[in-house]
């Protein structure tokens, strides 16, 4: 199956910061794909920051795919019996989301969906983005980067003077990250050398 024949659930956490990244990348594969449907975590869909509000990144998002984003344990649910999606997509994916996929803690409305759509043995794409990706979360991230079907969008450290311990996705490579997912594989190199 190719990305534009899929149904994609594109999913949003709470790194604000690099919505400025992925937020081209949604408007762009909802061009290429069959079907978008947006999940944001409750962070996401209701908290005001310095890069933006809520309500406006919602609805961008719902501007792009034609329909409201889902919201809620409740409503992503249904993604995993009724087989809603091909593959999704969590980007970004923050450090608290890597450690509750890796504990299978399911208490908000991405970690629901990332559970009921896994349970159809189909491809789940994380594009990680936390401030401690080298320390904390490295073993959630090294968990998951073993688990069946779950694949990386491949990443770096975004500053490694400031941030040392900061690990970013490469945005960018959201679509080919997906279509390398649906065809069973891991997009290489999965560690990309750091920003200059």
């Amino acid at each position: 199956m190719t990305l534009a024949e899929a149904r994609v659930g594109f999913a949003v956490c709470g790194s604000y910061c690099t919505f400025s990244q992925v937020f081209p990348v949604l408007e762009q594969l909802t061009e290429q794909c069959l079907s978008i449907q947006t999940i944001f975590s409750e962070r996401a869909a209701q908290m005001n920051t310095r890069f933006g509000l809520a309500a406006e990144f919602l609805a961008r998002a719902e501007q792009y795919t034609g329909c409201a984003p889902i919201l809620t344990i409740r409503d992503a649910e249904p993604i995993g019996p009724k087989k809603l999606l091909d593959v999704l997509i969590i980007a970004p994916c923050t450090g608290n989301t890597l450690a509750k996929l890796a504990a299978g803690i399911t208490d908000s409305s991405v970690t629901m969906a990332a559970k009921a759509h896994l349970r159809n043995g189909r491809p789940l794409v994380i594009a990680p983005s936390t401030n401690d990706g080298l320390t904390t979360s490295l073993r959630n991230l090294g968990e998951l980067a073993v688990r069946k079907n779950v694949y990386l969008v491949p990443f770096r450290q975004d500053d490694p003077v400031k941030k040392p311990a900061s690990l970013v996705a490469d945005m960018a490579l959201i679509p080919s990250a997906a279509q390398a997912a649906l065809e069973g594989r891991q997009l290489q190199p999965v560690l990309l050398a750091p920003n200059t």
